[in-house]
């Protein structure tokens, strides 16, 4: 490596409603003691002074298949740099990350990049994480020590920028995976410009958990502050804790089951950090004092079952969610079904509560006989199960999109196809007798949700929540 590393930045850059941000961005990398080249990939010309070359045109007629634009220049640059680096326009790279990423990459094998965490601030100084949100989350089990730092996986690999070393560059382009049209992946079409070089060509992205602070990348729209995408700083920190204690003391990662459907854009799959619905708590009996929550992510409806008074227990979706329930006062039983069976054996609760579960494991049946057996006679059962049959979704996939409805079985796609008589189904058979099904229709919905008729709501509704009760064992003889 030469005496002063060479960088070639790359930037995707459409219009002109960030260049604020474009020109913050562009200064940082002029600030660092590297020799630093940037290519702004564009869809007009612009002139951003000495140091600055522009490429203007697309990929494809989308828009969004500008971040693609970048990689056939890396594959000709290759011999050229040291580093290479793309990043949307409002990502800010500091010269603190360049040296980190530098100083991990050297502990790490081959297939293993260390990666980088977008954050935002809001007008208070209070910190938010929008990638961390729905379906995503770390990986227990990824947790792993090279040298002095220690890594672990977190299932969004989008942060809408990527630093690499040439030789793994010449890794991704020698795999097949990189130099390719642009297309829709795991994620939409720009975040798979970005995330291709971990999910296709034979690497994996790593989050330097032990040295998590300078492998934060600002957002400087910070446009997600005090929205559903992200979490704050306290609650990021507490899941790192649990991680870095994984990594210590090598406790259990099992994970309760499989979360992520096969679907594109994880359609279908548990959102780790479901809201409090009140719906759904409304359905909970008035006479319960006592809960099972099944699948239980980051806590939010269990939390507030606890503070109502009523004693909950909760089997969470893995060891590192759960923290916010465990604070409120929930009982936590880690482990797998078979663990927290065995752990609650002889234990009697009120009411079962599993939101968005059953459609995810292999045997809903199974595991609603296995867990109605801690129910008394009339103990109630509350389960939200997602609508697959609505009438957007059917829509959707009689237009051919992809993400719209499961087709064919578990094994192909993750998830059992539901419907209102699929959910009666599996609770009968389970001897549990449905006493309602609720229909939960999206607010944006607007004014066709306040005026639809009761008979259009099971094909509006994006979920269902099922009401069911345990039927008394007769006797004969």
């Amino acid at each position: 490596m030469p005496d002063k590393l060479r960088l070639l930045v790359a930037i995707a850059n459409y219009g002109s409603k960030n260049d604020e941000y474009l020109a913050r961005v562009v200064a940082e990398y002029r600030s660092m003691p590297y020799d630093v080249d940037v290519v702004l990939l564009s869809n007009i010309r612009k002139e951003l002074g000495p140091g600055v070359e522009v490429v203007v045109g697309l990929p494809a007629r989308d828009p969004w298949s500008l971040p693609f634009a970048h990689r056939q220049i890396f594959a000709n640059r290759l011999s050229d740099y040291d580093i290479f680096i793309y990043s949307e326009d409002d990502i800010l790279i500091t010269g603190r990350n360049v040296r980190a990423f530098l100083r991990v990459q050297g502990a790490l094998p081959k297939d293993e990049i260390p990666g980088f965490m977008r954050y935002e601030q809001g007008p208070s100084g209070a910190v938010n994480y929008p990638d961390v949100h729905g379906v995503f989350h770390w990986a227990p089990d990824s947790v792993r020590r090279r040298g002095e730092f220690t890594l672990a996986f977190f299932t969004n690999e989008h942060s809408a920028a990527y630093m690499v070393a040439r030789e793994q560059l010449e890794q991704a382009i020698n795999s097949g995976g990189f130099l390719v049209k642009p297309h829709q992946g795991k994620y939409d079409l720009l975040c798979t410009g970005a995330t291709d070089i971990y999910t296709e060509c034979g690497l994996q992205k790593l989050i330097c958990i032990s040295h998590l602070d300078e492998f934060l990348i600002h957002h400087l729209p910070n446009k997600y502050v005090g929205t559903a995408y992200g979490v704050d700083d306290h609650e990021l920190r507490r899941q790192i804790q649990v991680l870095l204690r994984i990594g210590q003391n090598g406790c259990d990662t099992a994970s309760l089951f499989q979360t992520e459907s096969k679907l594109k854009v994880g359609r279908y799959s548990k959102n780790y950090y479901e809201p409090v619905v009140p719906e759904v708590i409304e359905a909970i009996p008035s006479g319960v004092r006592s809960v099972l929550s099944i699948g239980c992510g980051w806590g939010a409806m269990e939390s507030h079952l606890a503070k109502k008074g009523l004693r909950v227990f909760a089997v969470p979706l893995d060891p590192v969610i759960p923290g916010g329930a465990e604070s409120a006062g929930v009982e936590i039983i880690p482990g797998d079904f078979a663990h927290a069976l065995r752990e609650l054996a002889g234990t009697k609760f009120d009411c079962l509560l599993l939101s968005n579960v059953l459609h995810l494991v292999p045997n809903p049946t199974e595991v609603l006989l296995s867990f109605a057996a801690l129910l008394p006679a009339g103990g109630t059962t509350v389960a939200v199960a997602p609508n697959m049959a609505r009438l957007a979704s059917t829509w959707k996939a009689l237009r051919g999109d992809p993400s719209a409805a499961a087709r064919g079985g578990y094994e192909k796609t993750g998830v059992h196809r539901v419907s209102q008589g699929v959910l009666r189904d599996w609770f009968r058979s389970t001897g549990m007798k449905v006493e309602k099904v609720l229909h939960l229709v999206p607010e944006s919905a607007g004014e066709i949700r306040r005026l639809a008729l009761s008979v259009l709501r099971p094909w509006m509704a994006d979920e269902f929540v099922v009401v069911a009760r345990k039927r008394a064992v007769s006797s004969t003889g």
